[in-house]
């Protein structure tokens, strides 16, 4: 264990992470999703199939042991990934970014229903706190004399849809996660991830691709490398600390976000759009510190009876 270097990890993980939406953003809704998927998933299998060729383990990317259960998590990948970007391509980053942090809000509850964990009242309340901050983050899109989101652009409405769709969805990666990891490698389900959503956008060519400039290309091919390097240097920060530690780092990124969107877009966030993302991390990370202290206390049951023994 290295602590301070899983948290560098992390933290630069969130960088590359923010700047691959960033781009996102710059294509906007120019370019088919389908199109950005693809490249973002095939350019993605190279730094990965690198780094573990490298390590010698690209055995042991390839294997699977549940075919089906990668090609679950697959499938629900393509939609959270075509979700994201649309989002992405339609909402101020930050926006985007806020909503898109619900998702682990979202797996406390489906933890409970499909994992069968319980669930106490702590988790539920933050769960309950964070759903008042994306109400907060969507404020803008529900004012007017109507008071309806019909009052805003057509393109900010499906944004808004992209991002509460791709949210529940990741949501449902993460549980899905969980349960391959019994049995499957890091490294597998990342390669699987990324094979499979490649796959999928290819799917969408015949529906009409946008042939891209030198530097449109240049800048999907970057899309694709850095979601690739941010995936793999995420596994690597687990490696060296334990998740409770890493895991609030992810919130950085709401900073990036709103510093990319400022300097590339000249987006500045509103006041409600600011209160709600702090109030979406502030939740996450109640829940965070919730899941360390649980963790502590069964390690504190395991010690004492190993003792009494």
């Amino acid at each position: 264990m290295n602590t301070s270097r899983g948290i560098v990890l992390k933290l630069v993980s969130a960088v590359f992470f923010a700047v691959m939406s960033a781009l996102i953003r710059y294509l906007g809704v120019r370019y088919p999703i389908g199109e950005v998927v693809f490249y973002r998933s095939a350019f993605a299998i190279v730094p990965i199939l690198l780094l573990y060729a490298w390590r010698g383990e690209l055995a042991a990317t390839v294997r699977t042991e549940r075919p089906l259960g990668q090609a679950g998590r697959g499938a629900l990948s393509i939609v959270g990934m075509f979700c994201n970007f649309g989002a992405l391509a339609r909402l101020p980053l930050i926006e985007a970014n806020a909503i898109s942090f619900t998702s682990p809000l979202i797996s406390v509850a489906f933890a409970a229903l499909f994992l069968k964990e319980r669930v106490r009242i702590y988790r539920w309340s933050a769960v309950t706190v964070g759903f008042v901050g994306v109400l907060v983050v969507l404020a803008p899109h529900l004012s007017g004399d109507e008071l309806a989101i019909a009052t805003a652009s057509a393109a900010s409405v499906a944004g808004v849809i992209y991002a509460i769709l791709g949210s529940i969805t990741n949501a449902g990666t993460m549980i899905q996660t969980r349960k391959l990891t019994q049995s499957e490698t890091t490294s597998s389900i990342v390669f699987y991830f990324s094979l499979i959503c490649a796959l999928a956008g290819l799917v969408t060519w015949p529906f009409g691709w946008i042939q891209p400039t030198g530097v449109e290309f240049a800048v999907l091919a970057c899309i694709g490398f850095l979601g690739g390097m941010g995936h793999v240097l995420l596994t690597e920060s687990y490696r060296y600390a334990a998740a409770s530690v890493v895991a609030p780092f992810d919130y950085t990124s709401m900073i990036w976000a709103l510093l990319l969107g400022y300097a590339m877009f000249g987006e500045t966030p509103t006041a409600m759009i600011v209160i709600g993302s702090a109030i979406i991390a502030a939740a996450g990370l109640f829940v965070i510190w919730r899941e360390r202290q649980l963790a502590l206390g069964r390690r504190r049951d395991a010690e004492d009876v190993q003792r009494a023994r």
